[in-house]
């Protein structure tokens, strides 16, 4: 899905191409010559710093344990022709990871160590007879056998749960998928199957999976949506799929990975634009802190 907010010229209004773009242009260097900065006084710039670092020392002590991945941050890294990953987060129970499939790649059968969770970003895939389009989830329970699973049109997903990254546990799953026997059912929700529900004042999520103590779901929220801090009894685990939202003072946009580590809290939750995330965290949505 393209994030990127700009028009093709051939969108724009008469008034901001061609002689009313120079005058935008003209206008726009006015107003940057306004805001030229002001000479602080040598007794006063000892005391702004003092402020503006313990300003930055409070916020890091607020948000220690969250970890924001940005779209530009990592290595991508070729596993197979025309298939890439880009690692998000190493964790026990698989990792998290974006793969991309050029056109016409595919991934070969196996069996899932862990549970694997799929949401399709970009393009779209094919396993077997199933189509996937952006939005839509997938997941293999644990034992689970996977067909081939291909893109005729390349395509981009994020994966949680996955072996992707360990040689060795990807050559079990792959000579686990040549036993006999699928094992647990996988279960897929298309972007438009499910039901919403209202969880707070402009915020609704769908539930797609439990797994134990913890849950998956999507989540929206409407522009102006603010949501109270709380704690973390367990790991939270995001990414933004649309919109933005910050979290006490970070800023996560579509396509950025967010994990909240166990016994971290957030700060106040708020979207100007509007948001989808993905989540997975415990059952229950965390209780505000006291």
């Amino acid at each position: 899905m393209s994030t990127d907010p700009r028009l093709p010229d051939s969108d724009l209004p008469d008034e901001i191409s061609g002689e009313g773009g120079r005058a935008v242009s003209e206008i726009n260097r006015l107003i940057l010559e306004s805001l030229a900065p002001l000479e602080v006084p040598p007794s006063h710039r000892a005391s702004l710093r003092g402020r503006l670092m313990a300003r930055v020392g409070d916020s890091k002590r607020r948000h220690a344990g969250l970890v924001t991945v940005r779209a530009g941050d990592g290595a991508w890294r070729e596993i197979k022709a025309g298939v890439r990953t880009k690692t998000l987060r190493e964790g026990p129970e698989g990792a998290s990871v974006l793969i991309e499939l050029a056109p016409g790649a595919a991934l070969p059968v196996h069996r899932h160590r862990h549970l694997e969770e799929g949401i399709v970003l970009q393009g779209g895939l094919q396993l077997g007879d199933l189509e996937l389009g952006p939005g839509d989830y997938h997941v293999s329970p644990a034992g689970s056998r996977h067909g081939r699973i291909s893109s005729r049109q390349g395509g981009i997903a994020y994966l949680r749960g996955t072996s992707l990254g360990h040689t060795a546990a990807v050559f079990a799953e792959l000579i686990g998928g040549l036993l006999p026997g699928d094992g647990p059912a996988l279960h897929t929700v298309l972007a438009g199957e499910g039901n919403w529900e209202a969880i707070a004042e402009g915020a609704e999520q769908k539930l797609l999976w439990r797994d134990g103590d913890f849950i998956s779901r999507f989540v929206r929220m409407a522009p102006g949506t603010r949501l109270p801090p709380h704690a973390h009894d367990g790991e939270e685990e995001c990414i933004m799929l649309a919109g933005e939202a910050f979290f006490g003072d970070i800023l996560v946009r579509a396509g950025e990975f967010h994990l909240a580590l166990l016994g971290s809290m957030h700060q106040e939750a708020v979207s100007e634009t509007g948001a989808m995330v993905f989540l997975r965290s415990r059952e229950a949505l965390p209780v505000p802190a006291a």
